[in-house]
């Protein structure tokens, strides 16, 4: 598959803060993933499919990069203050698009629902894959869209004896109120649409 590259036109970019405050959010008139698609890297390892990711870990305050639709999400590892990063960030992402530099090397979207499907079809019985399938529509139509917002993703891990299990992506990774969303916010709407479950917890909270 060839390299998914953003157009080389004029890129217009600006940074919107996230509840997180070591996290970021770029927005940019480029659209790099279709709706409802992310990809998570929490270190250099980890992001081997995009090039972009790549260039930014290259900047030793970046600790992660989370790439959305249209809007890249940084968390900073250091105690730098973002006015003086930001304007190096945003300059850096302007002539990297601009110029067409490849974003991914393949496209995420096929792996991430192959992943999401391996998920609601590994549950124990029949009756858990159609509550699964439930959850993921739950998050996916009511959740994601809010989370995104927030510079950050939220997927479905597994459903298992009345425990969901989610994974925090982006800026919600270490976010101080990522607990409190999850258990207000989430497991509430969950809880009320879905009465077979019980709980949901999350991987991804580094608090």
């Amino acid at each position: 598959m060839a390299e998914l590259t953003a157009p080389a036109a004029p890129v217009s970019i600006y940074a919107e803060a996230s509840p997180n405050p070591e996290s970021m959010k770029f927005v940019l008139n480029t659209q790099f993933l279709s709706e409802g698609v992310s990809v998570d890297y929490p270190n250099l390892e980890a992001a081997s499919n995009s090039p972009l990711a790549q260039e930014l870990f290259n900047f030793d305050y970046v600790g992660r990069v989370f790439i959305a639709a249209n809007f890249v999400t940084i968390t900073k590892t250091t105690d730098h203050q973002w006015a003086h990063l930001i304007p190096e960030l945003r300059s850096f992402l302007k002539s990297y698009v601009e110029a067409g530099g490849p974003i991914f090397l393949v496209d995420p979207a096929a792996e991430q629902k192959a992943a999401q499907e391996i998920a609601a079809n590994g549950s124990h019985s029949e009756q858990d894959q159609q509550t699964s399938q439930k959850i993921i529509d739950l998050l996916e139509n009511y959740v994601r869209p809010a989370v995104e917002q927030d510079g950050g993703n939220i997927t479905f891990k597994s459903y298992q004896d009345g425990i969901v299990t989610v994974n925090l992506q982006g800026s919600c990774s270490g976010c101080p109120s990522a607990t409190v969303t999850l258990k207000s916010g989430i497991e509430n709407l969950l809880k009320r649409m879905v009465p077979e479950v019980k709980e949901v917890v999350a991987e991804g909270i580094t608090i």
